[in-house]
């Protein structure tokens, strides 16, 4: 197939806000490949690469002023081994001989083509089609169900490879899909909750956990070897030594555990996140996590038996008995004030929260289901929005990415993070529209604008930063309602934003 094909149908998904519309183009596309080809165009059309990181960046591409070619003539078969002969090429003089490669590629490639190509390199291409859509045309393209093809795609952490696997050999081969110890799995993810007497009520008998704000592992052993995973699927096991010896040093022969791992200072409390992120993933060097502690909170696998499809009672009695010692502290309750109390135990502990656990779920790797409910104090603050970018995907023309303001005591704002989160349709709308008749300048997507409008947003709490000149940034903040009722003036200030930073004490 040529990849001008694949191009068209990216442009058509991007172009429609419809989630039918994308799976049905997708989907007719799927239908049209060669069977050696089905890995290589869904990662494309996901937006991806088969290759993961090629190692070229904006500066290379950006240099490139490749003539366009009128007709298109690049395979999509042509266009992967052109990445993997970029991605082979290292040593002295790597530098020039990429760049060749490249040239050449664009050189043959239309102008839309061309673009395309570079947004795949630089992971930049959002076209609208995340992988539930994707799953989705892959059942419809295949006529198989989309719960077989969901299964196996969380099982396999590869669903590119199991759209091949859909359209070769249907169910059986998808129900041929299985956990595979040393092959990540997509792990399975929490709802949210207001209050801990709302997960309760919602979950029944629940496995309440301390929520640690850590870095999300999946560990597996089978005999001495051990792999460590990330929640991205990411191998980090080079950078965990003291897990790795740990988990090798469990009474089990093969084994994949769900755990958190995060430093711990000298009063044993825990790390900051931002400390414990700095530290696990410190210039991506073996070793760069050899102090941090792990602590586990779920059993997929034991010794030859999967339990995925186990309730969690039984999930968390295989982890007693394995790893007891390393699990997440919890309590079994269906007592929202028992509950509550544990809620706050954990809270005084230095941790961000619980996690509310239905006692008999299962383990659904990759869904974000209503059985896990996360419960997180919820920190608001009144800020100024400075500017906002244009959106792309299903909010191209509308004002989306909002850039926030403290105010500063000396006069004017200043910049303490982004978001995009949390904006309803109906208020996208109204805000590009106010923004326009706000606005001061421009900069490529970036419209500022006149500091009148406050907005208040929850966020999960603060950390130190570099980036912005206040020297601290929000963490994951969601836009909950404009503020009319106040002006700038009332906004809170820098000082207010920066007490919020692990140690210090909010003003009231």
């Amino acid at each position: 197939m040529l990849f001008a094909r694949l191009v068209e149908t990216i442009d058509a998904v991007r172009a429609t806000p419809a989630r039918s519309a994308k799976i049905a183009a997708l989907a007719e596309t799927l239908g049209e490949l060669e069977a050696d080809e089905v890995e290589v165009a869904v990662a494309f059309l996901s937006g991806d690469v088969r290759q993961g990181r090629v190692g070229i960046g904006w500066a290379t591409l950006s240099g490139i002023d490749a003539a366009h070619a009128v007709e298109p003539t690049i395979t999509v078969a042509e266009l992967d081994a052109a990445i993997d002969e970029v991605q082979s090429i290292t040593g002295a003089g790597s530098t020039a001989a990429r760049r060749a490669v490249l040239v050449g590629l664009l050189e043959r490639a239309s102008e839309a083509e061309a673009e395309t190509i570079r947004r795949l390199l630089l992971g930049e291409l959002r076209q609208g089609a995340l992988e539930g859509v994707m799953a989705d045309a892959v059942a419809k393209a295949a006529g198989v169900p989309l719960a077989a093809v969901r299964r196996a795609a969380m099982l396999a952490g590869d669903l590119p490879r199991i759209a091949a696997v859909a359209l070769s050999s249907g169910v059986d081969g998808l129900t041929a899909v299985g956990l595979e110890v040393l092959r990540p799995v997509q792990p399975m993810l929490a709802s949210t909750a207001t209050d801990v007497a709302e997960a309760v009520a919602a979950c029944g008998l629940s496995s309440v956990e301390a929520k640690l704000d850590g870095a999300r592992i999946q560990a597996h052993r089978r005999g001495d070897q051990v792999r460590l995973f990330t929640r991205n699927l990411n191998d980090v096991t080079e950078r965990l030594p003291g897990v790795v010896e740990l988990v090798r040093s469990l009474p089990a022969d093969q084994l994949v555990l769900d755990g958190e791992v995060m430093g711990v200072g000298d009063d044993d409390r825990p790390d900051v996140f931002q400390e414990t992120m700095s530290r696990f993933g410190r210039h991506e060097a073996a070793g760069a996590g050899a102090d941090l502690v792990v602590s586990f909170f779920d059993c997929l696998h034991v010794d030859g038996t999967d339990l995925i499809d186990e309730p969690l009672t039984a999930r968390a009695a295989e982890l007693d008995r394995v790893a007891g010692r390393w699990r997440v502290p919890s309590v079994v309750t269906d007592d929202p004030a028992e509950a509550e109390s544990f809620l706050q135990q954990v809270l005084a502990a230095g941790h961000e929260g619980v996690m509310v656990k239905t006692a008999s779920s299962l383990y659904e790797a990759g869904r974000r289901g209503k059985a896990w409910r996360k419960v997180k104090p919820v920190i608001t603050l009144d800020l100024v929005v400075l500017a906002a970018e244009w959106g792309h995907g299903r909010r191209q023309g509308w004002l989306s990415n909002l850039h926030l303001g403290a105010r500063d005591p000396e006069g004017g704002f200043v910049m303490v993070g982004k978001t995009f989160k949390g904006l309803t349709d109906e208020l996208l709308a109204w805000q590009t529209e106010r923004f326009q008749e706000l606005e001061t300048d421009r900069k490529g997507i970036v419209v500022e604008v006149r500091p009148e409008l406050v907005v208040e947003v929850a966020l999960d709490g603060v950390q130190s930063s570099t980036r912005y000149r206040g020297g601290v940034a929000l963490r994951f903040a969601r836009v909950r309602r404009y503020r009319p009722d106040k002006s700038p003036a009332e906004a809170d200030n820098i000082d207010a934003v920066r007490a919020l930073l692990p140690g210090g004490a909010r003003p009231d």
